[in-house]
């Protein structure tokens, strides 16, 4: 007697499970857990990473963050606002600093607003040190990628709201600030998270920039326990802190888009 498509689907279903379990037994049996133990996670250089790695690194990742994501937040509302003015050359303007600093990988970035910079200009310097220079360079490159996302959320308002602010005798200019601006967030609440995200990670080249001791961030922290232990466990644990920092993150933007489904 043939199957129906539902007892298929049921039995396709189960084979799927067993064959992940197969694949697990079979990496977890062939397996070398000492050595892996050794290589990876020696308890005696975890416990030497504490609590330093939290005072020093995990606090400048999340300040250094923090700081890149407000002036790229700051600076891609006003090239979103450029990029959708009537005035050509503010657009021209916007275009061309986001294809900028989306086209640049950040590494090159970091260098030319970083070594290039005090090499161009020996007797300037960027304001607040390195933690001017990150602000700088790492929110640019988040400024280029915010600035399409919330032209995005801009545009996917309905025009209807803009007319009834415009009929209510608002100006042009404030209605977008009072009456779309604040819909378009919104809407774009969860990619900016995701770009919140990203910047924790792309702070991982800060280490290029040349810091001392109390400016380092995770990744610098972890390189440096690396070279000195001759083993691979401070970058375990490095990552372990990356997603102290990112899982929360992600659990928020899955929840802000699942309500977001729900007010749909």
């Amino acid at each position: 007697m043939a199957m129906s498509k539902r007892q298929r689907a049921i039995y396709l279903r189960y084979a799927q499970y067993a064959l992940i379990l197969i694949v697990v037994a079979a990496i977890v049996v062939a397996a070398d857990w000492a050595k892996l133990r050794d290589s990876f996670f020696k308890p005696d250089l975890v416990k030497e990473q504490f609590p330093d790695i939290i005072k020093i690194a995990l606090k400048n990742t999340i300040i250094y963050t923090a700081c890149a994501f407000a002036f790229g937040l700051v600076v891609g509302l006003i090239l979103a606002l450029m990029r959708l003015s009537s005035i050509g050359p503010w657009r021209w303007l916007a275009t061309a600093f986001i294809e900028l600093f989306r086209g640049l990988p950040a590494l090159v970035v970091f260098l030319a607003l970083g070594p290039g910079f005090a090499t161009a200009f020996p007797d300037y310097e960027i304001p607040f040190g390195n933690i001017g220079t990150v602000t700088l360079a790492l929110g640019s490159v988040g400024a280029a990628y915010m600035a399409e996302t919330i032209r995005a959320g801009i545009q996917a308002v309905p025009k209807g709201q803009m007319e009834a602010a415009r009929t209510l005798g608002m100006s042009h200019n404030r209605a977008m600030i009072s009456v779309v601006v604040p819909q378009a967030f919104r809407i774009i609440l969860p990619p900016l998270t995701n770009e919140l995200i990203l910047l924790t990670k792309d702070s991982s080249l800060i280490y290029i920039l040349g810091l001392a001791l109390d400016e380092y961030e995770l990744t610098k922290w972890g390189r440096e326990g690396m070279n000195g232990a001759a083993n691979l466990t401070p970058i375990i644990v490095v990552g372990f802190c990356y997603l102290i920092i990112t899982v929360p993150l992600s659990i928020v933007v899955r929840r802000m888009e699942a309500k977001s489904e729900r007010a749909r």
